[in-house]
């Protein structure tokens, strides 16, 4: 098993991935592999924190990290991530969220905002966001807002997250 940096070949592969990965899915909208390729083409996208998991030259498992807003500090977005149903169960997601996360700390990045089951995320150290002073866009419940700072900050941004307007337009 190898993670590493999507290519452009990848593409059409990631695209069926994440369809087939989101088809039983408890809560999607069945548009997630639409809005990465939305992402691709924005200015939040970051190539070095879009990530593969390939097995026997097939992949099976993708996360992607794309810039946000916190007030005036620049930070990060997890979403989506996806191991295709033959494959779950198997740690491919936690590898790649592990990964990913440690790229985005190496790189200088301090929060991560993650939209999910709190239950599955704080198992990497997240935290509901309101913690951190942050607040959500979106009507969700906040125990599956949650935030990181990779730091290891405790520090108090009191401001709503601006996602990329493709999040908004999906």
């Amino acid at each position: 098993m190898q993670i590493r940096k999507e290519r452009e070949e990848d593409y059409p592969l990631i695209h069926d991935m994440i369809k087939n990965a989101f088809k039983t899915a408890e809560h999607s909208d069945g548009n997630e592999q639409d809005l990465v390729e939305k992402l691709r083409k924005s200015s939040a996208y970051i190539k070095d924190l879009t990530l593969v998991c390939v097995e026997n030259e097939e992949i099976v498992g993708f996360i992607m990290f794309t810039k946000n807003r916190i007030g005036e500090t620049e930070g990060l977005s997890l979403a989506p991530l996806a191991v295709t149903p033959e494959y779950q169960h198997r740690r491919l997601g936690t590898l790649l969220v592990k990964q990913g996360l440690k790229l985005a700390k190496d790189m200088g990045y301090e929060h991560v905002i993650v939209l999910g089951n709190n239950k599955y995320y704080s198992r990497f150290g997240f935290i509901n966001s309101k913690e951190f002073g942050i607040q959500s866009p979106f009507d969700v419940p906040s125990k599956n807002f949650m935030a990181i700072n990779l730091q290891g900050k405790k520090n108090k941004l009191n401001a709503m997250v601006e996602y990329p307007k493709e999040f908004y337009n999906n």
